[in-house]
């Protein structure tokens, strides 16, 4: 535990603007210090001076608790009493964030009941089309993993939603996951198909309000999204990862880049796969030789390392100003999550990989990171994600959302971010490459300036090719 991060008291203010997400935050650290779980070995202690991260890390906000999150906000009392008072606060805070409507009810003056929900298979992967009983229709493409969860997809999610009025889309969200025991399914299996099928009737109701997928649940704060390029490579020799580096910002007027650290072999069934060892410490000053100091750097261990090489890998980066240091330890190993923040004066990012409003609520009541990295498709759509931001800007955090490449996930990202004042400098970004064929008449879709323009027109702001349609065929159960 970082004992200076703890011990002085000030009081300050901040908000984030935004009619949705009109947060102001009375920030306090407190003079005792946050119970931490036990440790087995001490960790090296480094005194914090005053930064961004520690002002922005104890804000709050106002509210109620949520009965979504009953079980594990209102645990047992016993349970409890050891816990800190500004943890308690944020809890509270949280809870009154995620229990805020998010889509815009109020622009459908009568039902929109879904009367068909249908799973297109054809070249290249998958699409989703629903239809309204009044004849509207709304399309989706879903992410590559539709090949192994389509079964789910038609068995668990689209019986639920058929019938249903698409109004009531919050508590469609909320009461699929009690459905058969969906719940059971949590993360990327249940996600990837609930978020296919939420992104098809937001298409839908886009086209009957006339207005872009972000103005359903709020107001466009970033009608241009700047973007970083995402990396991998993180197996390849130091000299060939540098080179292709180089070339995937090349194709891009890009201000920013992410690089792998760490060796998380996910690309082989070799157990005994080590990646190039040492190439993280020799990359990363490399890297900020390469790109200058005004290229924004952020770095990415997919949650490699255990807490001391974390925190080793983290003062490395501090050195060489990169931005954040994303998932440096498994992802839900929540405690060690912080104990890597309060080490370090890097902020720290997590989120992909969550599953669930609790996972969330845990690190940011315990101020256990800076940047919040829900993913659109695998947390189960974009009102889902929507709610997580909004807990984010509770706390004073930022967000920026990771993207499932392939198919159109750009799209469906930056369509996220065009909707969150709390969102982030720069978003991910790993090209505009699509088997989809399409137009967009409100965007060239290109990047420019390091950024790319939200399409504005009804829905998703694009028509997908009918002759590419047609070539899809419904996937029966």
């Amino acid at each position: 535990m970082v004992a200076s991060r703890r011990t002085e008291t000030r009081l300050r203010e901040c908000a984030f603007t935004g009619s949705e997400f009109a947060y102001e935050f009375h920030v306090r650290l407190p003079a005792a210090p946050v119970s931490q779980p036990p440790v087995s070995q001490p960790l090296p202690v480094t005194t914090m001076k005053t930064t961004r991260r520690r002002f922005l890390s104890t804000a709050t906000a106002a509210g109620l608790a949520s009965p979504v999150l009953a079980p594990a906000a209102r645990g047992a009392g016993a349970a409890r009493r050891g816990e800190n008072a500004e943890v308690l606060a944020r809890e509270a805070k949280l809870d009154a964030a995620l229990a805020q409507p998010v889509l815009k009810k109020e622009l459908f003056t009568s039902p929109v009941i879904i009367e068909s929900v249908e799973l297109l298979r054809g070249p290249g992967g998958f699409l989703c089309r629903v239809r309204s009983k009044d004849g509207a229709e709304g399309i989706s493409v879903a992410h590559s993993g539709m090949d192994i969860l389509y079964p789910l997809f038609l068995q668990l999610v689209r019986p639920f939603f058929l019938g249903k009025d698409a109004r009531e889309l919050d508590l469609i969200l909320e009461k699929v996951f009690i459905y058969r025991f969906n719940f059971r399914y949590n993360g990327i299996s249940l996600g990837l198909p609930l978020a296919t099928l939420e992104f098809a009737v937001l298409d839908l109701l886009g086209r009957i309000a006339r207005r872009p997928l972000g103005r359903l649940v709020g107001e466009i704060h970033h009608p241009e999204v700047p973007i970083y390029v995402a990396t991998e490579w993180r197996e390849r020799p130091l000299e060939e990862s540098l080179e292709l580096i180089k070339g995937a910002v090349a194709q891009y007027d890009a201000k920013a880049l992410k690089i792998k650290v760490g060796y998380l072999m996910f690309m082989t069934t070799d157990m005994y796969a080590t990646g190039p060892i040492g190439k993280t410490e020799r990359m990363i000053p490399l890297i900020r030789e390469a790109f200058g100091p005004d290229m924004a750097l952020y770095a990415d261990a997919n949650g490699y390392y255990d807490v001391q090489e974390a925190i080793r890998v983290g003062r490395i980066l501090e050195q060489y100003k990169f931005k954040y240091f994303e998932e440096p330890v498994m992802y839900d190993h929540f405690e060690d999550i912080k104990r890597v923040a309060d080490a370090l004066e890097l902020p720290i990012a997590n989120g992909e990989q969550d599953q669930s409003f609790v996972n969330f609520r845990w690190l940011l009541a315990h101020d256990g990171l800076e940047v919040v990295q829900p993913d659109n498709y695998y947390f189960g759509g974009f009102i889902r994600s929507i709610k997580v931001a909004r807990m984010a800007a509770a706390c004073g955090k930022e967000v920026i959302p990771h993207m499932s490449g392939g198919g159109l996930g750009y799209l469906y990202n930056i369509h996220l971010v065009s909707a969150l004042p709390n969102a982030g400098a720069h978003h991910e970004f790993k090209g505009l490459r699509t088997h989809v064929p399409f137009v967009c008449p409100t965007s060239p879709l290109k990047v420019a300036g390091g950024r790319i323009k939200v399409p504005s027109g009804p829905g998703l702001g694009i028509e997908i090719d009918p002759g590419f349609i047609a070539k899809h065929q419904p996937v029966k159960a």
